[in-house]
């Protein structure tokens, strides 16, 4: 069987209504609509704020560390490497690769929970996929007609469907997004493009930090331990942290090529010819080969175990956590604190989803401001005090 999976991939001819956008929008000869996607989410003030948002660090200084946005560009380049490789609709993934990050809030995965936990409160969830698609959808705001990035049909389903598997019965809102079917490849792979970024760049940044010791690496994580070996033989007597280096694109690529491999083999194994044979399958097959998956899941818990819950990283979450619920249970009690253009979404969309939209929006920098302003305004003031509101101009 030919190595290219292009007759299973988005295509004009297979998958023509993927292109559908809610409002209509002028066609431009030389540029596909994923493409037209891509710059539209380029230029999302949301896209932009991922520079200010924690990936694993949230208090530490560094330059080096990555951020949501950088982290997003290296999901960008495997993402484009695998679909690439098999032969699959290349600005489809970049495009979903750009956007899968864009609904994190400040502070990482802490800030996440911090926020979940303040909506269950009011028997709300914190999604970041389906707060991504309330981004592209409703907040941004670039066009005269409408609001929202009006974004494709194939865009917008892979935004909620790259990572997880969402039913009718639960979400009956999204029932537009196809539930009943399988994301694309295209989509599919987003996940673990993700997941081949971060299990690299967290080894890096965690040495960078110093929580982490190459040593100590080598000792727990098989994957890297093998590919060390493989590196040391061919530059005998470098320094560790060049060796080291040269490791951590040699896992990179080792996981990208198992990934290339094995969806390509899946899809083969069953037989499909076309976009549907995908889209029914009962399971994903863009997936780590039983090997790779279980060096994944080692490495994985590697992380959480050494860096993620270490005792210097626990102190930055639950300040990360303190702030988050401090500003939300602010807002609530004084809803007339927040910006007008929130304030006014009130009625429709209920105040506890307000806040937290309101919150998920912030960069790590200017949520910290916010929490410093409300601590003041909190604080007991004189009776001859300036009490006006306190107003943000977000």
């Amino acid at each position: 069987m030919p190595n290219s999976l292009h007759s299973c991939a988005v295509t004009d001819t297979a998958a023509e209504e993927l292109y559908a956008r809610v409002y209509p929008a002028p066609q431009r000869a030389s540029r596909t609509p994923f493409q037209r996607d891509r710059e539209r989410i380029v230029q999302a003030r949301a896209f932009r704020r991922l520079a200010g948002k924690t990936q694993v660090f949230t208090s530490r200084v560094s330059d080096h560390f990555r951020s949501r946005l950088t982290h997003t560009i290296e999901v960008v380049q495997i993402a484009r490497d695998v679909a690439s490789a098999l032969g699959l609709n290349e600005d489809l993934a970049e495009t979903l690769a750009l956007v899968h990050d864009i609904g994190h809030p400040p502070f990482g995965h802490a800030g996440e929970r911090a926020l979940d936990q303040c909506l269950r409160r009011h028997g709300l969830r914190f999604d970041h996929n389906l707060h991504a698609l309330r981004i592209v959808e409703h907040f941004e705001q670039r066009y005269a007609a409408h609001r929202g990035l009006n974004l494709t049909l194939g865009v917008r389903e892979g935004i909620i469907k790259h990572s997880r598997d969402y039913t009718d019965e639960a979400h009956p809102l999204l029932g537009e997004y196809l539930l009943a079917q399988r994301p694309p490849l295209e989509a599919q792979l987003i996940d673990l493009a993700d997941e081949i970024a971060y299990l690299t760049a967290d080894l890096d940044d965690g040495v960078e930090s110093g929580l982490l010791e190459i040593g100590h690496i080598r000792e727990h994580v098989k994957v890297l331990a093998r590919c060390y070996c493989i590196v040391e033989k061919e530059h005998a007597g470098v320094d560790a942290k060049f060796l080291f280096n040269e490791a951590l694109q040699l896992m990179q690529n080792v996981l990208t090529d198992d990934l290339i491999t094995n969806t390509r083999r899946n899809v083969q194994a069953i037989g499909a010819e076309s976009l549907a044979d995908i889209r029914t399958h009962p399971a994903r097959l863009a997936v780590f080969s039983p090997e790779v998956e279980a060096e994944r899941l080692q490495e994985k818990q590697y992380l959480y175990d050494t860096l993620y819950t270490c005792n210097a990283l626990s102190l930055e979450h639950d300040k990360a956590e303190e702030v988050v619920t401090a500003l939300f249970n602010f807002w609530m009690e004084r809803p007339e604190e927040l910006p007008q253009g929130y304030f006014d979404e009130v009625p429709a969309e209920g105040l506890a989803r307000v806040v937290a939209d309101y919150i998920a929006g912030m960069t790590d920098s200017f949520i910290l401001l916010q929490y410093a302003a409300v601590k003041r305004a909190i604080r007991p003031k004189p009776a001859t005090a300036d009490s006006t509101p306190l107003r943000s101009s977000r």
